[in-house]
């Protein structure tokens, strides 16, 4: 089939899901109101609690969520086909992501910008809130871990995105203070952000960097993810308005003129899908599609890191109420966009089958290179940029929003450790310094502690995350239930996706205990176990606090009708 087909099917899907789908999510259920005293302004604060403009505040959400995930995911479960991906993608951003994301920066902005493991103890119970916090805390750390690792290998593979990576560090810097203290309107900025961002990428072949083979007794990579650690500590630390807001809107607006240039490649080039559309000849080892896929694709149709940030950062900066839809479900498009991209690279980006074959060798091949590599092939003959300077732009690309998910990941963590030390009450926790260096110091132990000298530990749970991922998403909608039945609500729009996540992603957890058993993979295996036992446990004290609720409107009606 055509990629031109594919690209106009989702992009025209995803476009009637905001316009149609998300309106009656906000105004029937959510019932959004512009009048609502936001915590923004509650607890303006100029560090946290920033009110944000709506443009703004959804590049910071939007870019602080996509991360790499939704890159790595979609390329790597098209060796399923590219029609079960497709589809995941499509039905999971209109139906599960966008109500997901919409409604964890509502119900957080309707109780003080409070976590969503903050909230869970408010809304069903302390117990609840213990293990979600675990399930939160084991999420972030492997988002944070990993995507260090992701960032490192890049930018050793890629010297030439070296310059523009972090050289936008330094432009969003600028930007932020022009945007804050008002000095140039926010169309200029954006203008003249892109265009220093593009000079940057410009620059990128033209002055490759590299860093030694081995610096003080580390690896190139693994002195990246040092210096990746070290960056994003203070970037944690930094007032929202003065790095992460204004880099994640720059960081936003390059994806999309990122997006631009590859779907108008696809437009001009009309390249064939090469990849089967169902594939039943799949690679020895690959595991069963279901429920593996659905949590596999994790970004890009549905994730429970969005949550952590919607309940985290986003619900701090929210201006006004209205704009959940816009940040909240709006971003879950912008990512279902990119995931829809990455499915496209990874499929209609090699001449023949058999190139595509030959990447595709067993479960877990693709990936970001494929993204890389096949994107930069479309646009090469789609509208002939050297292939040097395409793949540099997708790395860049893929880069800086890993990069900025660590930003947000690491102040997320941060801000777990203060809510234990609130809970608990140890004082020194509490404290921002304290916090934020516990939370380095774990990921650094995980990245080294488990990966030994070239810090690549955080690999090591990585095929836990789709899933604890996807038990997150499932539990901040069992969260967002247990408030709208309070409310008087109607809750199936989101109790029908969290039992068909709960469904899933249970089953995965099953299917790799017995894999991890198989393969004497200890470690994983007892991870996994108090994953699933956190799940259960979860699930049993929401569904408990759901039947409660139920049968105090039950008996409330019978009263009022008597």
């Amino acid at each position: 089939m055509n990629a031109i087909f594919v690209l106009i099917v989702g992009l025209g899907a995803m476009a009637l899901g905001y316009v149609f789908y998300s309106k009656f999510i906000a105004e029937r259920i959510y019932r959004l109101d512009p009048n609502f005293q936001t915590p923004a302004h509650e607890f303006e604060d100029g560090v946290d609690f920033v009110p944000t403009n709506k443009y703004v505040l959804w590049g910071h959400h939007f870019t602080s969520v996509a991360g790499a995930a939704p890159i790595i995911g979609p390329a790597i479960a098209v060796i399923w086909g590219w029609v079960p991906a497709f589809l995941w993608v499509i039905l999971g951003t209109i139906f599960f992501a966008g109500v997901h994301d919409a409604g964890a920066v509502w119900a957080s902005n309707r109780n003080k910008a409070k976590s969503m493991g903050a909230l869970t103890g408010d809304v069903v119970g302390t117990r609840a809130r213990s293990l979600f916090m675990i399930v939160i805390f084991l999420v972030l750390l492997m988002v944070n871990a990993v995507f260090a690792t992701v960032i490192a290998g890049l930018l050793v593979d890629f010297p030439t995105s070296v310059i523009p990576v972090w050289g936008a560090i330094f432009v969003a810097l600028i930007i932020g203070q022009l945007i804050y203290r008002k000095y140039i309107g926010l169309i200029t900025v954006s203008i003249v952000g892109v265009i220093a961002l593009y000079a940057l990428i410009g620059l990128g072949p033209v002055m490759p960097i590299s860093l030694p083979e081995t610096m003080v007794g580390l690896s190139d990579r693994a002195m990246w993810i040092v210096i990746l650690f070290g960056y994003a500590a203070i970037a944690s630390l930094l007032p929202v308005w003065m790095l992460l807001q204004p880099r994640d809107y720059i960081n936003g607006l390059q994806l999309f003129i990122g997006l631009i240039l590859l779907y108008a490649a696809v437009l001009v080039m009309g390249p064939e899908m090469v990849a089967p559309a169902f594939n039943s000849d799949v690679p020895e080892g690959t595991p069963s599609i279901i429920p593996l896929l659905f949590v596999t694709i994790a970004c890009g149709a549905i994730s429970g890191f969005h949550g952590l940030v919607a309940g985290g950062t986003t619900s701090k900066q929210l201006d006004k109420e209205t704009d959940a839809r816009f940040v909240g479900y709006f971003g879950a498009v912008g990512e279902g966009s990119l995931a829809l991209a990455a499915i496209i690279a990874a499929t209609a980006g090699f001449a023949t089958f058999a190139d595509w074959n030959a990447v595709y060798s067993a479960f877990g091949q693709g990936g970001v290179n494929a993204f890389v590599e096949g994107g930069a092939y479309i646009i090469n003959n789609g509208l002939g940029i050297e292939i040097g300077l395409a793949e540099t732009l997708l790395t860049v690309m893929a880069v800086l929003f890993a990069g900025t998910t660590m930003d947000t990941g690491l102040r997320l963590q941060r801000y777990i450790f203060q809510e234990w030390g609130s809970i608990y009450d140890i004082k020194w926790m509490q404290k921002i310094m304290p916090a934020t260096l516990l939370a380095v110091g774990t990921c650094l132990l995980l990245a080294f502690g488990a990966g030994g000298a070239d810090g690549s530990g955080g690999l090591v749970i990585w095929p836990l995350f789709g899933t604890t991922n996807q038990l997150l998403a499932g539990l901040t909608l069992m969260v967002i239930t247990v408030i709208l039945v309070r409310m008087g609500r109607p809750a199936y729009y989101t109790l029908i996706p969290l039992i068909f996540l709960l469904l899933m992603t249970v089953a995965a957890l099953i299917l790799q205990l017995k894999t991890f058993y198989a393969s004497g993979n200890w470690f994983l295996f007892s991870l996994d176990i108090v994953v699933l036992v956190a799940a259960i446990f979860i699930v049993f004290e929401c569904g408990t606090t759901l039947s409660r609720l139920r049968k105090e409107r039950v008996e409330k009606g019978i009263n009022e009708n008597s």
